[in-house]
Order: C-alpha cells, then sequence, then structure tokens
C-alpha cells in the first residue's frame, strides 16, 4: 500500500504552501487521513486529520488557524493548505491513513504512511 505525500518545497517566511496525499492502492475517501510532521531533532507530531464520513477536522493547537485541511474526493486526494509559514514550520511533511472513519491525532492509530515531502521555511 502507498500513499504519496507532494508539494513540499522552499518558501519564504508568511508565504503558503499546499500538500498534497493521493494513493494508488487506497480509496481514501473511506479513510481518515492525516498529517504529521517531524522537525530535525525532534519528535514526530500531529498536524490535522480529517474525518472520512462527516469530513470533520481536527488540528493540533499549532496547526490552528494556520493550516487548513481538504479532501477531494473524486481525485482521491487530501490536502494541507498551509499559511503564515514560519521557520518552525520547517520539516517533513508525512500524511497517514488510519482504517477506522472518525479523526485522531494519533501515531499509534495510523495504517498507512506516505514518505513524506520536505517543506523548509527560510529567507
Amino acid at each position: 500500500v502507498q500513499l504519496q505525500a507532494s508539494g513540499g518545497g522552499l518558501v519564504q517566511p508568511g508565504g503558503s504552501l499546499k500538500l498534497s496525499c493521493t494513493s494508488s492502492d487506497l480509496n481514501l475517501d473511506t479513510y481518515a487521513v492525516a498529517w504529521f510532521r517531524q522537525a530535525p531533532g525532534k519528535e514526530r507530531e500531529a498536524v490535522s486529520c480529517i474525518s472520512a464520513r462527516d469530513g470533520g477536522t481536527l488540528h493540533a493547537d499549532s496547526a490552528k488557524g494556520q493550516f487548513a485541511i481538504s479532501r477531494d474526493n473524486a481525485k482521491n486526494t487530501v490536502y494541507l493548505q498551509m499559511n503564515s509559514l514560519k521557520p518552525e514550520d520547517t520539516a517533513v511533511y508525512y500524511c497517514a491513513a488510519d482504517r477506522a472513519p472518525h479523526c485522531t491525532l494519533r501515531a499509534a492509530n495510523m495504517d498507512y504512511w506516505g514518505k513524506g515531502t520536505q517543506v523548509t521555511v527560510s529567507s
């Protein structure tokens, strides 16, 4: 099973990026999908999650008001819109899928993981 995260890159502070998560094996509309990130020397942390059934979302405190998660079922893709980026948002961002339809921000609940996409916020 493969999840593919893409859309990372180098962006200046205050800029925006939109990450995408898709899969050739899973129908993502039946999975809760979450984004996590890991900065150098730090533990992985949850960012945002979107449920399968009702599209409900959860955000870590660090993401509230700054990041938005959405899904396009026709494209089998989940997006993470990141705005007002700061240097401390620099990390590898991973998407993950949970068979349970309702959202959590617990890495231990995730059944499938993508390889990650690098986001670097720097001037």
